[in-house]
This record gives C-alpha cells, structure tokens and sequence, in this order.
C-alpha cells in the first residue's frame, strides 16, 4: 500500500501481534466493551435468516433463490432458535474461515450462531471490514485449535481478540473509503470473470462447429436427422455412442469407504470441467474394488461420464491412478484410439448439451438412464478428419486456455489488492481521512 497513501504521522503499539502499530489516537479495547452477546430467543414469527460468506446475513428464502439451492430447513418454534436484530453481527459456523458476518434483517438463526449486538454507538461499516479482514480472521483462529477438527468459534473465542477503536468520524471515513475502492476493484473483477465467460463460450462455439460441420466450409451437407444436431457433411456417418463406443454402466449401489483405502472412488462430483478434482475424495480397500470393478478397470485414455448430479460432466482417465466408479458413473470406451479423442471433443461441444435438454423435456433436474446414455447421436468422420480436426481444436484449446489463465491471474491480483487495502485500512496503517470519492461512479460491466 506504500505510495499510493499516507500513513499516520505518529503510531503507538497495539502490544498485539495481529494489529501491529496502530495510529496514536486509536484506542485499542475489550471486544466486550462494544458488543454483548444476544442470547434472546427467537419468536414464532421471526423469519428464518442464513448466514454466508458472500452475502452476509440474510433471509433463508433469498439465500436459496441467489444460490439455486435449498439450505436445511430448522422448524420454527424450537428452543435452538436464537433471535438476531438488523446491525447485529453474527459469528457464523464458518467464521474461522471468512470472519464474522453483518445483519441487516430481522429475524432467527440456528443455536449454532452467536449474535453479536453493539453496545454503544458504533460506526457498523469500519466494523463490517474489520470483522472480514484478513489480520482480524488470523487472529481468531489464534484464539483456538478446535477448528482445524471443524469446531464453531464461540463468544468466548470473540472476547479474546481486542478491537481497535478510530474516532467515529474516522471510522466513518475508513467505511466510505473501502465502499468506494472496493466497489472498483469488484467492477474489474467481475469485467474479468465475463470476459471468461464469453471466452468459454466462443470456445464451446468453435468447437461444436469443428466437430460437427467440420473444417471445410465448402463441402456438402447432409440432414441428419436428429433435429438438433441439423446438417452435417454427406459424408459423415451419423450413429449412436453404443455403436462406436463400449458403453459400461457402474455398479448400482455405493462401495464402502474406508479412511486407509488405496482405491479412489469416482464419483459424479469428482468429475468437473473436464478433470477429475480429487476435493472430498473419498477411498475404498481392494476387496470392494474388484468388485466395483468386476465389468473391468477403465482404461487410460477412454472416457469417465456423470449421468446424474450433474449430467453430462466429462473426463479422460489419467495415467497411474487406481480407482472404480461410484454411483451415476459411466465409461466410455472408443472402438479406436483415434474415435476417443473425437468423441471427447464432441461431448464437450455442446451437443451433449443440446441432447440432454431434447431428452429431459424442459425439466430442471436433468439425469440420463443408461438406455438413454447408449443413444446419443454421435458423428463419425474419416479418420483423417479426425485428426485434422482434433489437431485443430487442440492449438484452439491451447489458445483459449492461455486466455483465461491471463484473465484468472488478473483476478487473483485484484483479489490480493482488494485483501491488502482492507487490512491496511482497518488496522491504521494508511490514512485516508482526506479521501474524496471521485465524482464519477464506477461504469458497469459491458456485455
């Protein structure tokens, strides 16, 4: 932060490791001094509130509305239900990790929360950083080892972090100045993240046309027949997946998992843009694995397909892992080497997707049954097409990849940036008392 801002001519010790220096005129308190815990119960009417790391606290029913999922619903009425207030604080199940969240409703949360209620005349936005600030964070986790075994801060945990203190007019100041300064960078940020998105998809777009018109534009077409999938050259053979491909289902019932397991077992999950992500993996011993894997171990190379939550994710089987598939998954085995890298292409264009909806009639919860799985309308090049177009999509891949690593590299320096202006600012180390918002607001994102 040095050069662009001021520090504060004089500093004194906090005589805390987390706050370091802090400007002379700051007072640096009991976190009991300013906040009670709010131990009232919560009423009938009260309406149920979530708390998140990305919008705070807010009603249960919004939470599940931006996020397209539902939430575990607590009933109403029971002794676990703590009543919060609008400009309380929350101290959530996952404040080890993001801080400790802000209220702006009225309402109920689960036993599992501590509300937090000012006590005196309070700036609640310098808190509102403070509380999310990255020095503030560390030094709750300090106050305890329970949550690396997944235990909740308490209140306890809240009172042994002192909280500094700016005059209220400087708190202020700290508030507006991180509203207007972080509302740029989250405007860069989310340019960066649509330019991604419009990158993913002129990728998708490139690629469907390779694998299913081909690299000549001058050569004649054909109806395929499948509505969706239109013309295609006349030279192409239209069949189904079953036809090019082996097509094995997994075992209908789930294997036992074991933490000393050698055998990593697939599932859907663990199948996300077109990589295995190896995030809550979980393990079984060899006695399940030949038995999850008794139609046979899925070759390097061939294909991995989710079938249900979610449909239609792919990937390739990578080099020395030892693994079977959960449940919902499917492999893929090309009747040549040379048809597998086709397909693989074809089902990430967006036929798949064009299948899925054509086949699940509107409905929001997509899944496939194996028959339907056996089906799809795939294409069949020459072979010498095929590694044409593979070569093609290849460099283009190459291409695009680079792209959004230098768009994604942008972000995580905005992320960093944003981070580090609000550790500077809440813990005194910059002075922005005489900041002046510009007269201009930040522009919008383009489409």
């Amino acid at each position: 932060m040095a050069g662009r801002y001021k520090a504060y001519s004089e500093y004194k010790r906090s005589n805390h490791e987390w706050l370091g220096d802090v400007p002379s005129h700051w007072d640096v308190v009991y976190s009991k001094w300013l906040f009670n815990e709010r131990n009232d119960k919560a009423n009938q009417s009260d309406e149920m509130l979530t708390a998140s790391q990305k919008y705070g606290v807010i009603p249960q029913g919004m939470f599940m509305q931006l996020e397209q999922q539902k939430v575990v619903q607590v009933q109403k009425g029971h002794d676990i239900l703590k009543q919060v207030k609008r400009n309380d604080f929350v101290i959530s199940m996952r404040s080890f990790q993001g801080g400790i969240e802000f209220c702006e409703y009225n309402g109920a949360v689960s036993s599992a929360y501590v509300p937090l209620e000012p006590k005196t005349e309070l700036n609640l936005s310098y808190f509102k950083y403070l509380f999310k600030s990255k020095p503030y964070i560390q030094a709750l986790q300090a106050t305890t080892n329970l949550v690396r075994d997944g235990q909740a801060l308490r209140y306890n945990n809240f009172l042994q972090v002192k909280l500094p203190v700016p005059q209220h007019n400087e708190a202020e100041k700290i508030g507006s100045f991180l509203d207007h300064e972080t509302a740029k960078i989250d405007t860069l940020i989310a340019k960066q993240e649509k330019l991604i998105e419009l990158l993913k998809e002129k990728r998708q777009a490139v690629i469907s046309h390779a694998v299913t018109k081909g690299l000549n534009p001058d050569a004649p077409m054909k109806d395929s027949g499948v509505e969706w999938l239109g013309e295609v050259p006349e030279h192409w053979k239209v069949s189904k997946l079953k036809f090019e491909s082996s097509v094995v289902d997994c075992r209908n019932k789930t294997p036992e998992y074991f933490d000393d397991g050698e055998y990593f077992v697939v599932r859907t999950t663990n199948v996300k843009n077109q990589n295995l992500n190896f995030n809550g993996a979980l393990y079984t011993n060899e006695k399940n694995f030949k038995v999850w894997t008794q139609r046979g171990v899925p070759p390097v190379g061939s294909i991995l397909f989710t079938r249900e939550a979610p449909t239609g994710e792919v990937c390739r089987v990578p080099d020395n892992l030892k693994f079977c598939m959960g449940q919902r998954m499917m492999n893929f085995i090309a009747n040549d080497e040379l048809y597998s890298d086709y397909l693989f292409d074809y089902l990430i264009s967006d036929c798949l997707e064009r299948y899925i909806g054509s086949v699940s009639h509107g409905s929001t919860v997509s899944h496939l049954r194996v028959e339907q799985v056996e089906n799809i309308p795939v294409l069949v090049p020459p072979q010498n097409e095929i590694t044409n177009i593979h070569n093609e999509i290849s460099k283009l891949k190459k291409k695009y990849d680079a792209l959004e690593a230098k768009a994604l590299a942008t972000i995580d320096l905005m992320k960093e940036r944003k981070t580090a202006l609000i550790s500077a600012a809440v813990t005194g180390k910059i002075d922005v008392r005489h900041f002046v918002a510009e007269q201009e607001q930040p522009q919008g994102v383009q489409g």
